[in-house]
């Protein structure tokens, strides 16, 4: 795909990822629960101090993930094409296409990503077995299969799992680009059942997962990566249009190597 043609499919995904007529429902909500937490700290501030129950329950520590906006190109029936209800889509490896699709794989330094599903209203010790998770994310090149020109025939870097007894899902990926505009990100979405998920149906929470900022420059410095650089160097966690009103509960913890491969880990409460 010629240049001109990647950098105008990557404005539309800014504009979709930040046009406030896309997410100001999902930042608004995201500020009431916001405003709703501080209410109950304040109240729970307010009780006797030599009251270790207290202590604990007012320390910030459970919350639900912040919901975000899926993007212009979730693949999940919401906007076109829906992946979801292929056969083949429930898989741990989502770096090869799959079905009838033009059979590629997405290139790139290996990326495990393992989000560990929890239950938000039991204070989030207790994990979500049985629920499942769809996620995506661009490739090497920022190109979104399914929608991207170029890759639209591949259906690569989608793919949903059900948790575990311990909440957990693994899916094994591909580090993905930074393209204009936004910071690097995985995209999820969460079902109170695998069977909700391939009937795309009954989401239970959307997010995005955020990559650090050290790591995403040393994978960058890599083959392959040369135009994230210059995006990533435009941007910022506090300037992301999806990140910047706070971001401490989708950073995930990544360790690892551009030889070895990364690992990255997020608890998502629901």
């Amino acid at each position: 795909m010629h240049r001109h043609e990647h950098d105008e499919a990557h404005d539309e995904v800014h504009e979709h990822d930040r046009g406030l007529s896309y997410d100001l429902p999902v930042l608004a909500r995201r500020r009431m629960i916001r405003l709703l937490a501080g209410a109950g700290l304040v109240s729970l501030a307010g009780c006797s101090a030599d009251d270790d129950a207290v202590t604990s329950a007012a320390t910030p520590g459970c919350a639900p993930i912040p919901e975000e906006t899926a993007g212009p190109y979730p693949g999940d029936g919401s906007n076109g094409v829906n992946v979801l209800k292929e056969s083949g889509v429930v898989r741990g490896d989502i770096r090869k296409s799959f079905g009838d699709s033009a059979g590629g794989t997405a290139e790139g330094v290996p990326l495990t990503v393992t989000l560990t599903v929890v239950d938000a209203d039991s204070g989030c010790g207790t994990p979500r077995k049985g629920a499942a998770v769809y996620v995506w994310h661009c490739d090497r090149e920022g190109r979104y299969s399914l929608y991207t020109e170029g890759v639209a025939d591949e259906n690569y870097l989608r793919g949903v799992q059900e948790t575990d007894e311990s909440g957990r899902v693994t899916f094994t990926s591909v580090f993905p680009g930074c393209y204009t505009g936004r910071w690097p990100h995985v995209h999820f979405e969460v079902y109170d059942s695998l069977a909700d998920a391939t009937a795309a149906t009954a989401i239970t929470s959307t997010s995005q997962l955020a990559l650090p900022e050290d790591v995403c420059d040393t994978v960058y410095a890599t083959e392959g990566y040369e135009a994230s650089v210059a995006n990533l160097g435009s941007l910022s966690l506090e300037s992301d249009g999806v990140f910047r009103d706070g971001y401490e509960r989708q950073l995930a913890v990544v360790e690892g190597s551009t030889d070895a491969g990364y690992t990255a880990n997020l608890t998502v409460a629901v």
